[in-house]
């Protein structure tokens, strides 16, 4: 609500004056009117404005008035905001008489931390859904503590000539409110009503104008959003334009209309995301406790994984869990009122293997044949930002949202994730450092001015589109934080052949190469800035470049980022016949990690029952053709899902491992035996040996064959080998550094039961990725933390 500005006769003389510099998430959170405001109530006279590191400002009064305002400014910053520094210094009185908002300044780096999309907010719902606002049924309603942020800025700082709204010019009653510093609409940069702003359109797949009902007029804004929810209900497969792109929605409980969309887009098996009506019924959908619920509901309105409490055929198949998110925009709250289905189906709108839609134009190109209508929004999104997942876990004693980041994009992009020292030539400003990430999951990073910059993911660069959307992402982020490609030292993964390494020497010489595995471990360490800490660092994913040339996954370090890691142990290397092909065939990687064990049954009979592929992968390794050495870990849980009963060819990455989770958390109250089991207690418990410098896999292995032999419940077999691989690493850990943290990163610490395992057995010894994900996305972090002190 509109407040009177106080006249100048209101303002204290001044006795003393202070600048105060603010760094963090500071602009684009309503930050300004709030300092305003708060200037007013103590009294005070100055200036504040959007700087090119945050926000810079200038009080004056007696001496008590402002140390209550920069108490105040702290305290009770605006919810979408996050300090992340405040810089006091004593200033000079110059005598202003009233407190004003001035234009922004220019900086040659751009290190303000911009602010990620914001979901809408109670008081913007309100206005929603009160018939008598003007605002009632706007889809695009929001104000500055709420809305989208990094999917509608060009430039910075965040005003409006720099966001996508640019071309939609404020009526007069917006202006009104835009212009008021007591408005809670001051500077919302995305400000719009129904006589001014964007609205929404429906279009049937593959024309070229908008849907027409009989007798009606094109549908358009309300109605177009009332016809999408009818046709959700009916059974159809809707395009809808969100924040960060499009989404295919459907109906979660329509078991026909999921497997059309299985089949329209070649996704098989890959759970889909569901998005809940409310928080009522996400949890009629999965099991919440204090902490995912705190996650689900957070400013980032993650994807939560989550133990499923409800069934629902072909949404999440062989997998116990569900991905749930709540309504962030304000169209999924129409379309939920109108009565869509409770529970969507919500995924992003692609093709196997492209990078979500988000231009207009190409999504009904890219989507025709999938989707059976478009809700597109008429405002443009600058970039492309997928939704965030995350997994809540409160045994493992996580901060971040209480979560483990899966993947960082909308609500958690950008942000700076670490404070990186960086070094410089005398006299010169240290160069800007690009992290390019990996291949799989890539998202890349910049570091300026020592603040690490976290992109939003991208997708697997092995596919043209993702590998376009890359190079996109990094010229934007530079555009955004006003860095020249010229000026950039660039990190990349070791691996020579990588895409993303080719993108980087394209940027040009000033380069550095990091180890895989390491960058791992470094990302973990950088989060803390604990950078010279001497730790044990464990590594264990699918694949890595190792120093050798040979496919590591299974690594164990000493070291810190300041001194480097020394690999001082690995799992046991084993022949992997066709290389990275056996990745997606889990007997194709079982043929290798139980070729050197003897007295091996014929695995293609019961109960084992491998396919021919097994026996041809055999004959590879037998004559050495197409076969490599590995180390890898994530190799080694496909092949003990593979002695399970998971023989098929796998159908998006990490199948066969996630399969073996969800098996061992289904053994009976997680005992590894029961008491009246007949099998000997040599086998109830599986060891993986240190001899050396190898975690022998072998009598691990030998033993899954011969309890499967003997009937032991397969579950009971898959929480034994997580034990095992459990206290296979607290005794690396013991052997080599018992008093240093143990830092685990890779994508097998995606594994909510081994990481909580861990957990249990070291406490607050066990460190883990908290701001970057655990998989390859979180990679291009400690590439740039070890580049940073190369």
């Amino acid at each position: 609500m509109s407040q009177r500005t106080p006249p100048a006769s209101e303002v204290t003389p001044a006795a003393g004056a202070l600048e105060l510099r603010i760094r963090g998430v500071v602009q684009g959170v309503g930050f300004r009117p709030f300092v305003y405001r708060l200037a007013h109530r103590h009294g005070l006279a100055g200036w504040v404005l959007n700087g090119g590191s945050g926000v810079q400002l200038h009080v004056e009064g007696p001496s008590d008035a402002i140390d209550a305002f920069a108490r105040a400014v702290v305290a009770e910053a605006p919810p979408a905001a996050r300090i992340a520094s405040v810089d006091a210094v004593a200033a000079v009185v110059e005598g202003f008489e009233t407190f004003a908002i001035r234009e922004s300044l220019p900086s040659e780096y751009v290190t303000v931390r911009i602010s990620p999309d914001l979901p809408v907010c109670e008081p913007c719902l309100r206005e929603l859904f009160h018939p008598a606002d003007r605002r009632y049924r706007y889809p695009y309603i929001n104000c500055t503590d709420c809305g989208p942020r990094y999917s509608i800025v060009t430039g910075l700082p965040y005003d409006r000539p720099f966001t996508t709204m640019a071309d939609w010019p404020m009526c007069d009653a917006c202006r009104r409110e835009y212009d008021d510093p007591m408005n809670r609409r001051f500077h919302a940069q995305p400000l719009a009503c129904p006589a001014c702003g964007p609205t929404y359109v429906l279009r049937r797949a593959g024309d070229d104008e908008p849907l027409q009902r009989a007798g009606d007029a094109d549908v358009r804004g309300w109605n177009a959003i009332v016809t999408a929810a009818e046709l959700l209900r009916d059974g159809a497969i809707v395009a809808v334009k969100g924040i960060g792109g499009y989404h295919l929605a459907c109906d979660a409980t329509n078991a026909a209309t999921i497997e059309t969309l299985r089949e329209r887009k070649y996704r098989k098996e890959r759970p889909f995301a569901l998005m809940a009506r409310d928080l009522a019924t996400a949890h009629e959908l999965i099991e919440l406790d204090a902490a995912a619920e705190e996650t689900l509901t957070s400013l980032a309105r993650p994807i939560v994984l989550a133990t499923a409490r409800r069934t629902l055929p072909g949404v999440a198949p062989d997998n116990r869990e569900l991905g749930v998110m709540l309504p962030y925009a304000p169209l999924h709250h129409l379309l939920f009122a109108v009565g869509a289905p409770d529970v969507l189906v919500m995924t992003s709108a692609n093709r196997s293997g492209e990078p979500m839609a988000y231009d207009d134009a190409d999504a009904q190109t890219s989507l025709t044949g999938i989707a059976d209508a478009f809700l597109i929004g008429e405002r443009r999104i600058a970039r492309r930002i997928d939704d965030s997942v995350a997994r809540s876990s409160t045994g493992s004693g996580q901060t971040a949202f209480g979560t483990t980041v899966i993947r960082r994009a909308r609500g958690m992009a950008p942000q700076a994730v670490a404070s990186i020292p960086v070094r410089a030539e005398r006299g010169k400003r240290p160069h800007p450092i690009l992290a390019v990430g990996g291949d799989l999951k890539n998202a890349p990073m910049l570091v300026v001015d020592g603040q690490a910059f976290a992109a939003q993911y991208v997708g697997d660069l092995e596919h043209l589109p993702c590998r376009e959307a890359l190079s996109t992402t990094v010229r934007d982020l530079c555009a955004i934080y006003g860095v020249k490609e010229e000026e950039l030292a660039v990190a990349h993964d070791a691996h020579p052949e990588y895409a993303s390494t080719a993108f980087a020497h394209a940027l040009g010489d000033r380069t550095t190469a990091v180890q895989h595995h390491r960058a791992h471990v470094a990302s973990v360490i950088a989060e803390r800035g604990a950078w010279d800490t001497e730790v044990v660092g464990v590594a264990f994913d699918g694949t890595g470049y190792g120093d050798d040339g040979t496919i590591w996954g299974g690594e164990i370090f000493t070291g810190s980022v300041v001194s480097g890691f020394t690999r001082v142990a690995h799992l046991r290397s084993a022949p992997l016949p066709g290389g990275d092909a056996a990745a997606r065939f889990p007997v194709q990687a079982a043929a290798g990690f139980l070729y050197e064990l003897d007295d091996l049954p014929d695995l293609t009979a019961a109960p084992f029952d491998f396919p021919p592929r097994y026996r041809f992968a055999r004959e590879m390794i037998a004559k050495n053709v197409r076969t490599f050495r590995t180390t890898s870990a994530g190799r080694l849980f496909d092949t003990v899902a593979a002695l399970l009963g998971f023989t098929r060819e796998i159908t998006f990455e990490g199948q066969a491992a996630m399969w073996l989770e969800h098996l061992a958390a289904s053994a009976p109250s997680g005992e590894v035996l029961s008491t009246n089991d007949p099998i000997s207690e040599r086998n109830a418990k599986y060891e993986i040996p240190l001899h050396g410098d190898e975690l022998d896999q072998r009598p691990l292995l030998a033993a899954i064959v011969a309890d499967r032999l003997r009937g032991r419940d397969p579950a009971e077999i898959a929480f034994a080998f997580h034990t095992a691989l459990a206290d296979a690493i607290v005794g690396a850990h013991d052997r080599f550094g018992a008093t240093r943290p143990l830092v685990a990163s890779g994508g097998v610490f995606q594994n909510r039961l081994l990481t909580e395992m861990l957990h249990q057995r070291l406490g607050g010894s066990l460190w883990l990725n908290h701001a970057v994900p655990p998989n390859d996305g979180g990679l291009a972090l400690g590439q740039a933390a070890l580049a940073a002190f190369a």
